[in-house]
């Protein structure tokens, strides 16, 4: 069940596309009544789409978010000046929680004429509830609203607080961006398989698995992931001999580079979304 703090709030999706309908579907399965949920988006077939969950549904911003307790942001960059222009001093009394990507708070603020805002670097997991997000505040938004907006995020997974909003950016690179990583990986893997002789099937449903029960080690083991490694790592035997190509590849630095490269750029698609907001 969802917790007390989210139960008896009506919060409002300004955007109902995949990363929102993940949060509802999390929402609505903890036990939030879906009468307390709106939902305003541009596009008929996915307003059609979530009216069938017994959803609030509308094209109107702001009718939509005039009974909000909480107003979830999740609407496309290059939209939300747009979007949120119109709305400014229609925010009192209510909480902003923005997944929108690259959007600073500072921006966000400007446009909505309230610094009561949360921003959000969530995850494609997401989607099946696994989600990791990234959560920054500044200190106008005092505990409760802090509290409110964890387990609103936590409908999707798990939900961590950093002390500085630059720090968002290394989220992105972490884990906003990091689902594409893994699945690289699982296709070379595939591949791999193929070229090993492995029919096609196969070799995806080991590498999957694999993956998955990877993941589920690392979470519970007390062990930490360089220590589960060596865990398998027979001297002189097969992991050990992989291993030794990924070193002489520089995999652990070129990994550590390309990180540094996504944080770059999510820095530099923040700026541009503030200066073109202006």
């Amino acid at each position: 069940m969802i917790m007390s703090a989210v139960l008896n709030r009506n919060i409002c999706f300004i955007g109902g596309g995949n990363m929102a309908q993940a949060l509802i579907g999390g929402l609505i399965s903890r036990g939030l009544p879906s009468t307390r949920i709106t939902v305003s988006d541009p596009v008929e077939q996915v307003r059609h789409l979530l009216a069938e969950k017994d959803l609030v549904v509308t094209e109107d911003n702001a009718s939509a978010i005039r009974e909000a307790d909480v107003v979830v942001l999740a609407v496309k960059p290059q939209v939300l000046a747009n979007v949120l222009k119109p709305l400014n001093g229609l925010f009192d009394g209510k909480l902003i929680i923005s997944i929108v990507a690259g959007a600073e708070i500072a921006t966000i603020a400007a446009l909505a004429g309230s610094n009561r805002i949360v921003r959000v670097m969530p995850n494609t997991p997401a989607l099946v509830q696994t989600g990791a997000n990234g959560l920054y505040a500044t200190e106008a938004v005092d505990k409760e609203d802090r509290d409110l907006a964890s387990q609103v995020l936590a409908a999707t997974g798990l939900t961590l607080w950093v002390g500085e909003e630059a720090q968002i950016d290394a989220v992105t690179a972490v884990s906003g961006s990091g689902p594409a990583y893994f699945f690289y990986m699982m296709e070379s893997m595939i591949r791999a398989g193929k070229n090993l002789g492995l029919d096609e099937k196969v070799a995806t449903a080991l590498t999957l698995q694999t993956a998955l029960g990877a993941a589920q080690m690392a979470i519970t083991s007390s062990n930490t992931p360089a220590e589960l490694r060596k865990n398998v790592t027979s001297p002189n035997g097969t992991t050990q001999a992989a291993l030794e190509v990924f070193d002489r590849a520089q995999i652990s630095q070129n990994i550590q580079a390309a990180l540094a490269a996504a944080q770059k750029r999510s820095q530099e698609l923040a700026q541009e979304l503030s200066e073109s907001s202006k």
